[in-house]
């Protein structure tokens, strides 16, 4: 039940707060004064989009806040919408929560039938979920989405095998002489730079071993250095023997000598890793680069990127030849949930049919109930739905007769709008009645569910809001005192200009309040006080 509600900054409504009763609570006020908007405040906080534009002039938010007493406990719950982003944010008892959160619990708290919801009720589709939610076994509605949902995930992995087929196979000449090309090659995951650092490693070697040759030819060339340095050790040891001052110069130039003929030594057995032992040439290591170069340049991709080509060229043409194998393995599956999807859908249209038999008889009583005419007959028709070849999913729609000697038609085409209204009416009263437990029932919000009606109907209609009411909270917008004389508690909405700014008031009704507001509503003067004289005992 919706115990309380409390606008703030909302369009016209600077502060409002109402506090509903259980039973029947009547909104009435003049055309324009914000009723409806009211209601509008309530979808908002289930989860309906708002307009940014209708926070309240000068001030940064809107708050709409409903406090629901429901068997397990309080519920609070508050939504805010930015005037500045037009962004909205809800709470649960406090705590931050989501719009589709709110949505789920919205079905389950208020059930806003409107204007709206009366040019629902002439769409096929909400027709054929209307006779869905009588269904003795929902489960069989959930199965055929849930086969529906298998056998569309077959046929969506089958098109997208059959797809990249197809693709692959337009590219399969030019795919294979890529791999042909790549093939020649041989390309290897970093054998460019491998190659390179070769390259660098084999023109070290040459040039070493120019620098080997040409020490060695200043060793042993025509006034070779040895020679010369053993000639000189000559000369210094006498030259020692005759000025011993000189004697350190020649232990220099011996030892000089002596490290000479060391070097070599070691020149000729040259150098550790001088030796070639590359299995490619620098020619070959320039060709391999050269060609690896030509093969990137035409398929205009990075070595590694070729390496990587091929492997994906490889699995490309390996997927063509074991496509075929996929093709029949989906064919199996697809069949397997094809014959799944026809015998859940068999029984689920014969429960159809055999719920529509029951649903028309009730919505006849419903509608005899609501003063709709004693012949008025209700049916309904099916058209199949071909949701795979073989498989047809029976719609109904609803087709009526309201007068005698007049084919059955679609509502679309016959019912106007105070017929409609009944319509929802009986529709509404007949899923509460599905219900054990009326505890847990949603709020009905019934926004001038009694447009186009009048008269014997109205009382009708008063009737069966009456016997709702005593079911379930309800809220009801009217301009009928014959509706609003049976309230359980009365508020006046009204609209109010103070210091040139306009607001959206309410007011609760009490007494003689009430006569007033009935009497207004049934046009004032002496009829209008007696007629509401008459609806408040």
């Amino acid at each position: 039940m919706l115990e309380l509600l409390r606008i703030r900054n909302l369009a016209l409504i600077e502060d409002v707060e109402l506090e509903f009763a259980p039973g029947l609570n009547a909104l009435t006020g003049e055309t324009g004064a914000g009723k409806s908007f009211i209601m509008r405040a309530v979808d908002f906080l289930m989860g309906e989009r708002m307009d940014r534009n209708l926070v309240r002039p000068g001030t940064d938010k809107a708050t709409v806040e409903a406090l629901f007493v429901l068997p397990e406990g309080e519920t609070v719950i508050r939504r805010e919408l930015s005037a500045e982003t037009g962004r909205s944010r809800v709470y649960v008892n406090d705590v931050l929560s989501s719009q589709p959160t709110i949505r789920d619990m919205g079905s389950k708290l208020v059930i806003h039938t409107s204007q709206h919801g009366q040019q629902r009720l002439l769409s096929p589709a909400f027709q054929a979920e209307i006779l869905d939610s009588f269904l003795p076994d929902r489960s069989l509605v959930i199965a055929r989405n849930e086969q529906l949902a298998v056998l569309t995930d077959v046929l969506d992995r089958k098109q997208r095998l059959l797809e990249r087929f197809e693709d692959i196979e337009k590219q399969r000449d030019f795919l294979e002489f890529q791999k042909k090309e790549i093939e020649a090659l041989d390309p290897q995951p970093g054998e460019e730079n491998e190659l390179e650092e070769r390259k660098k490693v084999l023109k070290d070697r040459e040039r070493a071993g120019e620098c080997l040759q040409n020490a060695l030819n200043i060793l042993h060339g025509e006034v070779g250095l040895l020679d010369a340095m053993t000639l000189l050790t000559r000369e210094m040891e006498i030259i020692a023997r005759l000025f011993p001052g000189f004697e350190e110069d020649r232990e220099a130039i011996e030892e000089l000598r002596m490290r000479l003929h060391d070097m070599d030594s070691r020149l000729r057995r040259g150098p550790e890793g001088l030796g070639d032992d590359d299995t490619m040439s620098l020619d070959d290591i320039e060709e391999r680069l050269f060609e690896l170069a030509k093969l990137k340049r035409k398929l205009r991709r990075g070595l590694d990127e070729i390496v990587e080509m091929k492997a994906e060229i490889d699995e490309s043409l390996s997927f063509l030849d074991a496509c075929a194998l996929d093709v029949k393995a989906l064919n199996r599956e697809e069949d397997a949930a094809a014959t799944e999807l026809k015998a859940v859908l068999a029984k689920l249209n014969a429960a159809r049919k055999k719920a529509a038999r029951e649903l028309s008889i009730r919505i006849v009583d419903e509608l005899l109930d609501l003063g709709f005419s004693e012949h008025v007959k209700v049916h309904f028709e099916f058209d199949a739905r071909e949701l795979y070849p073989g498989c047809d999913d029976m719609r109904g729609r609803l087709m009526w007769v309201p007068n005698p000697g007049q084919p059955a038609q679609p509502l679309h085409k016959i019912a106007s709008g105070g017929e409609l209204s009944r319509f929802l009416l009986a529709l509404v009263s007949m899923r509460g009645n599905n219900q054990a437990d009326h505890d847990t029932l949603p709020s009905l919000i019934f926004d001038e569910v009694d447009a186009g009606i009048g008269g014997l109907t109205l009382n009708s209609v008063g009737d069966k809001l009456r016997t709702l009411a005593d079911r379930q909270q309800m809220l009801l917008i009217t301009h009928w005192p014959q509706l609003a004389g049976k309230a359980d508690r009365h508020f006046l909405i009204l609209k109010e200009v103070i210091d040139d700014a306009t607001y959206t008031k309410c007011e609760r009704l009490e007494a003689d309040d009430i006569k007033n507001e009935l009497s207004r509503m049934a046009g004032g003067g002496e009829q209008g006080a007696a007629l509401a004289a008459k609806l408040v005992k």
